[in-house]
């Protein structure tokens, strides 16, 4: 053998593992992953390395197939922070938390300052005992809860097809397909059957007063298909507590009184709603909604101011009749009537955020009413038992 063949044997032994590493990964290729790893410094050559599928978590014992391969998935609709520490075996009520708007109060505060204003006056009037005062304003405060959520269920089984197409809407439980129509419906039977157990803790005609309110309830959501003025329609729906207040203190409604005070609420709410549905404005034209925010356009602060004073007016109306005293004027009325301008001059119609901010500071501007009421309530009440 000569001298350069027994140089180059050893050499191909020495390289023969490399070949053959070589030739495997390249007749395994098509069936393994393969992940290639840059040179380093210390080693000239390029190395392979077959990794396998890494193994599935682990699952509970005896779950289904579906369950096993299905990864968790994170709700994507709004729910409110307490729920979020509900024990687990709860957690299945978090889209119907969000289909009643629980994590969005303004909405039941919105519908409750009405019955409060209504039961403040009528326990004015009548010099009502307190407790029955508290009693009125704690019962109707557990109705508001319970009906706004019975709305926001109605509105969005109608709307589920409309809120599809609506940035802000698309991620509700019914549009998004989380909560099932039946489903809805089984919920709003339990929604409503609550609202019954309160509204039958009243006198009969208050029975029957709030009873025929559903039909509004019922019809807002089709109003917006139809007619540029849902809002006025939302009006007549969410201040129909200032009737029922006075009815459910007095024993019948006291119209003389009651009816200036809605009308004025109604004024009111077309003026929060309006500046709400600007939220929405381009794309309700593209889903083919209608709203007051569309038909009042760029005349809408004008138009507005004309609703605020009349909402002003018509409160100031009803106090008259009612025989309010100073704080009712100072506090409600004027106080009213400051905020009212403070809205008007610093939404700004075109920004989502603004308009959302400024539609619930209506909350506020519903405190500052009532504050006067009861305040006139309170020193009526002192004065009779001889405490001033």
């Amino acid at each position: 053998m000569s001298l350069r063949s027994s140089l180059r044997t050893p050499l191909r032994l020495a390289h023969a593992p490399r070949l053959q590493t070589a030739h495997l990964s390249r007749r395994l290729a098509p069936l393994l992953p393969i992940q290639r790893r840059r040179p380093s410094a210390s080693s000239p050559l390029i190395s392979l390395r077959l990794f396998s599928t890494p193994p599935p978590p682990p699952t509970a014992p005896g779950a289904p197939a579906a369950v096993q391969d299905a990864q968790p998935a994170q709700p994507q609709y709004p729910i409110p922070t307490w729920a979020k520490r509900l024990p687990r075996a709860l957690r299945w009520t978090h889209p119907y938390l969000s289909l009643a708007r629980m994590d969005k109060p303004i909405g039941t505060w919105l519908l409750y300052w009405p019955c409060a204003w209504g039961i403040t006056m009528a326990a004015y009037s009548s010099s009502l005992p307190p407790t029955t005062w508290a009693w009125n304003l704690a019962l109707f405060g557990t109705g508001a809860v319970v009906m706004r959520g019975a709305g926001c269920t109605i509105n969005d089984l109608w709307d589920r097809d409309i809120d599809k197409k609506v940035d802000r809407t698309k991620l509700r439980p019914l549009a998004s397909g989380e909560v099932k129509p039946l489903q809805a419906l089984t919920f709003l039977g339990g929604q409503l059957s609550l609202g019954l157990a309160v509204l039958t803790q009243l006198n009969w005609y208050s029975i029957a007063l709030g009873a025929s309110s559903l039909s509004l309830v019922v019809a807002y959501p089709l109003m917006k298909r139809i007619t540029y003025w849902p809002q006025f329609v939302l009006g007549l729906a969410f201040n129909w507590g200032a009737l029922l207040g006075s009815s459910a203190v007095l024993g019948q409604c006291d119209w003389t009184v009651a009816l200036p005070l809605y009308a004025g609420s109604v004024a009111w709410t077309i003026a929060y709603d309006t500046i709400y549905a600007h939220q929405d404005k381009t794309d309700d034209v593209h889903a083919g909604v209608k709203s007051t925010a569309l038909l009042f356009g760029a005349q809408t602060r004008p138009i507005l101011s004309a609703f605020s004073a009349s909402f002003v007016s018509l409160l100031a109306l009803s106090g008259y009749l009612n025989a309010q005293g100073p704080a009712f004027y100072a506090l409600s009325v004027g106080g009213a009537a400051a905020h009212l301008a403070w809205q008007l001059r610093e939404v700004d119609l075109d920004g989502r955020e603004s308009c959302w901010r400024t539609f619930a500071s209506n909350r506020d501007l519903g405190a500052i009413v009532w504050s006067g009421m009861a305040v006139d309530y309170a020193l009526k009440i002192a004065a009779g038992t001889g405490a001033v």
